[in-house]
């Protein structure tokens, strides 16, 4: 075991990656904190960090950023531990041997360096799988910045060699093979995902959620092959890579390869000096970081720890603490592994933590699948259901913050709650303990965080992020770090930041204003002039959204067709199998015999399940990605539009019919619910918002259950706001009675836009209302007194969105550049989707279940499939 340091004490630190960086920056924090006092930094300390590539030490984890733009100083770590007078730095000389006898390790420039203690950081490297052709020219690992500079490179040269666009393939389903996908999309390539097994990321996805995520990436033009291990790659005339060849004699024409197939530790000076390692490589470490010589630690993805090694920031970062602390002096332990990961794909969410795959004797799954968004969640829970021991989010990972710190802990409500869409409703989420792990990626508790605030004098997550570093490696931490921050603030009496995300010190109220004045009208610009760094998951959307809502243009134009959520880019909604339901816009749910026709034909051409939405439309399901925009022709050819059921827009505007056929009927529900459903159509807002519309107070269209619900009187008609008929019911509140046609369309206009620029993101109006400062009688006093004097401007912003009304649908039939993402397999663009398969029930086709598929394949008698390629019947 190590002991505390003496003077001088000499550190030797081999690596220079994100695992050695945390270890010097920690012991440097700690050797400050405990000379406290004095008037210089302890002497008692000299450290020595030997790199082997020819950089600063970089964020290794956010090198996918490198193709949206980042630049190799960008990735730089903190320069200042490097930087400390304590510390010299010596890139690009790794090194070759280590004598444990005199205690010095020599590098390539035959350079002797003595130490006390010698940390090995050394990490791991990329695996190439053994198959011929493995080394041709294009084919790339993704592990450092030397790599992809060299892949970005290769594919600017070798396409305008072909004078073409490239046909790249990732070999690794995993976490970085599908980072390095979208690496490729961004360098134009049109990019296929080659997983071995059943399904993406299996070691942290059971199979529902691996089939989720799957459709999700394909969502994106990135095509997947499972099952497939690849025998042979095969060159060109000139060396190139040119092909393919699978087990199962497929053949895959590719310009470019990229292995994602693991790591292997780089524990070759470990070995050859004689230390123990772990049965699977590694040097070998106890719960302190100590090797088999008590002069050698070891930490990061090099330590074998009770027999595994991991190739996760996350355990390298904690095991750089203990190791600090040990040499120090103190008694801090390596907990073990924490396999909790998340994807950092843009467009995609998804994350794993705790026992995914409910190993534990007893456990309990509950799942949440919605087909509609392609959302999959599953917690798993002790046998009494009360403790949560893992889960897999696929779709919607933002209760990831704060479920993970949960696990091993009660979770104090019903799990369906921390499942369920929000809604603008957060899940609960109760006092963490002080033990919880927050910030897995730096082993930070909540306690350390509560800490940072009562101790350190923290004021804002910002700050606390400086001094924990938590949520400060991939971020997913934050939004939690926030939340108790928030609370520790509050029971101070101080004011708590509402920042949009860590990139906007704004809420989305400030930056709509921002954005407003400024007339940016791109994320680039927008970010450069009031954010920092490249945007999230939180702030991206949220300026799509406030965009579309100022200008009303394109969701699909130009750069900020990336921001996008899965379904709007796409403009359909993705189902649980893989397939998109298409849904025309029926204003008011009325629609012609002759367009009921239409669209039954259409629906029955291309084979497509049919139903009746609770909004009066009708939605077709099983429609192909391919297939989308020869529907859309069809609708459109046919005097349809899109209905935005993808968008947090406008959905429906639901009526009764009103005085035009019933006999109770005192105004024209049908004829005003069409007036309101044609102005605001298309309309982007902080979440989706529904308008009901009743011809008398028998409220057949369930008008206060909307977030603008209108009911006919003698008098005129009565409009109510705040309602929601979703997760978290809540009856709408009456705000003006008695108005006409034209006084209620002004009032809406002015409700809708005063909630688009002042609600924070993904609320809806229920909550939005329930939280306005004056409450519903300010409200009034807003729409109806003009009490802000914005009342022309709220009119204007209104009438322009009306103005610039475009249907999205038929605009991106004119385009061939929209056109192109619609491709079920983007080399093989007219090919559907083999994997599609359904079954009929009650006269119509739905998606076949796991087990129908298998007793299919087993010839199962009775067992029928209808090939999603074919739509024949197999028997």
């Amino acid at each position: 075991m190590t002991t505390p340091l003496e003077s001088p004490r000499r550190i030797v630190v081999v690596g220079a990656g994100m695992v050695a960086h945390r270890f010097v920056e920690s012991l440097l924090s700690r050797t400050d904190e405990s000379a406290e006092g004095d008037a210089a930094p302890s002497p008692r300390l000299s450290v020595t960090l030997l790199g082997e590539e020819g950089r600063m030490p970089y964020d290794r984890v956010g090198l996918t950023g490198f193709f949206a733009g980042s630049s190799a100083d960008e990735l730089t770590l903190e320069r200042t531990p490097v930087g400390d007078e304590r510390v010299t730095f010596l890139a690009n000389d790794p090194v070759r041997w280590i004598d444990r006898a005199a205690k010095t390790v020599t590098t390539r420039s035959r350079r002797a360096i003595p130490y006390d203690t010698l940390v090995l950081a050394t990490g791991s490297y990329a695996a190439r799988p053994p198959v011929d052709g493995a080394e041709l020219p294009g084919t790339f690992v993704y592990r450092t910045l030397d790599d992809v500079v060299a892949l970005r490179e290769f594919v600017t040269a070798r396409a305008a060699e072909l004078g073409r666009p490239l046909v790249g393939t990732v070999i690794g389903g995993g976490l970085l093979g599908l980072e390095a996908a979208g690496a490729l999309q961004g360098l134009d390539v049109q990019a296929t995902v080659v997983q071995s097994s059943d399904r993406l990321m299996s070691a942290q996805l059971d199979l529902a959620g691996g089939t989720t995520l799957r459709r999700l990436i394909e969502s994106r033009g990135i095509s997947v092959r499972t099952d497939s291990r690849t025998t042979r790659i095969d060159q060109d005339r000139s060396g190139s890579v040119f092909g393919l060849e699978f087990r199962d004699g497929g053949y895959e024409k590719t310009d470019v390869v990229v292995f994602t197939v693991g790591v292997r530790p780089r524990d070759e000076l470990g070995r050859e000096a004689g230390l123990t390692l772990g049965p699977y490589g590694g040097v070998e470490i106890d719960e302190g970081c100590a090797t088999s010589d008590p002069a050698i630690l070891a930490i990061g993805e090099v330590a074998s720890f009770q027999g595994r090694t991991v190739g996760l920031v996350a355990p390298g970062y904690a095991m750089a603490e203990v190791a600090a602390d040990r040499l120090l002096g103190g008694r801090a332990s390596f907990p073990g592994y924490d396999d909790s990961t998340k994807l950092k794909l843009s467009g995609v969410d998804v994350a794993s933590f705790g026992d995914a795959f409910a190993t534990t004797p007893g456990a309990l799954d509950v799942v949440y699948a919605d087909p509609v968004s392609g959302v999959y969640k599953k917690l798993v829970l002790s046998d009494d259901a009360k403790t949560l021991l893992g889960g897999i989010l696929v779709g919607d990972a933002s209760a990831y913050g704060s479920l993970r710190p949960l696990v091993g802990s009660a979770l104090g409500a019903d799990p369906a709650a921390y499942l369920m869409p929000a809604d603008g409703v957060e899940a609960p989420t109760g006092d963490l303990p002080d033990a919880a792990i927050v910030c897995s990626c730096s082993n930070v508790t909540a306690g350390r965080i509560r800490g940072a605030v009562h101790e350190d004098g923290c004021t804002d997550a910002t700050a606390v992020k400086a001094c924990t570093k938590a949520g400060a490696t991939c971020g997913s931490c934050f939004a939690m770090v926030k939340k108790i921050v928030g609370k520790e603030l509050a029971s101070l009496g101080q004011t708590v930041s509402n920042a949009l995300c860590e990139h906007f010190d704004m809420t989305r109220r400030q930056l709509f204003d921002a954005v407003r004045v400024s007339e940016l009208t791109q994320f680039s610009a927008i970010i450069e002039r009031f954010g920092r760094g490249r945007g999230c998951d939180v702030c991206k959307p949220t300026i799509a959204s406030i965009l579309a809502s100022l200008t009303g243009g394109h969701v699909l134009e130009g750069e900020n067709a990336a921001l996008q959520d899965t379904n709007d880019h796409v403009m359909a909604n993705m189902q649980k199998d893989g397939t998109y339901s298409v849904v025309p816009r029926m204003p008011g749910g009325e629609v012609t015999p002759e367009g009921l026709i239409a669209v039954g034909q259409i629906a029955k051409d291309f084979g497509l399940y049919t139903k009746i939405t609770g909004g009066q439309r009708v939605d077709m399901f099983g429609a192909r990605l391919e297939q989308l925009p020869l529907i859309w022709q069809r609708l459109v050819d046919e005097g349809f539009e899109s209905g935005h059921a993808y968008g947090k827009s406008l959905r429906t505007v639901k009526s009764c019919v009103g005085s035009t056929w019933c006999r109770y009927g005192v105004q024209d529900s049908v004829g005003m619910a069409v007036r309101l459903e044609l102005r605001y159509r298309g309309i982007r807002s902080p979440h989706k918002f529904k308008l009901g519309v009743s011809g008398c107070a028998r409220e057949c269209a369930e008008a206060r259950g909307k977030d603008v619900g209108v009911i006919a009187t003698e008098n005129g008609w009565n409009m109510y706001v705040g309602g929601n008929g979703g997760f978290t019911p809540r009856h709408a509140d009456l705000l003006a009675e008695g108005l006409s046609d034209d006084e209620l369309i002004t009032a809406i206009d002015r409700f809708f836009v005063y909630y688009i620029r002042t609600a924070d993101r993904l609320q809806r109006t229920a909550p939005w209302v329930a939280e306005l400062e004056g409450g519903i009688e300010e409200l009034r006093r807003v729409i109806f007194e003009d009490s802000l004097g914005i009342g022309a401007d709220l009119d204007a912003q209104m009438a322009l969105l009306v103005e610039n009304y475009e249907d999205e649908w038929a605009a991106t039939l004119r385009d061939p550049e929209k056109l192109k993402r619609f491709a079920s397999f983007v080399n093989a663009p007219d090919t559907p989707d083999p994997s599609l398969a359904f079954v009929e029930e009650r006269g119509q086709v739905r998606p076949a279940t796991a087990s129908e598929r298998e007793a299919y394949a087993a010839g199962a008698a009775g067992a029928v499939l209808i090939a999603g390629t074919t739509l024949e019947v197999r028997r």
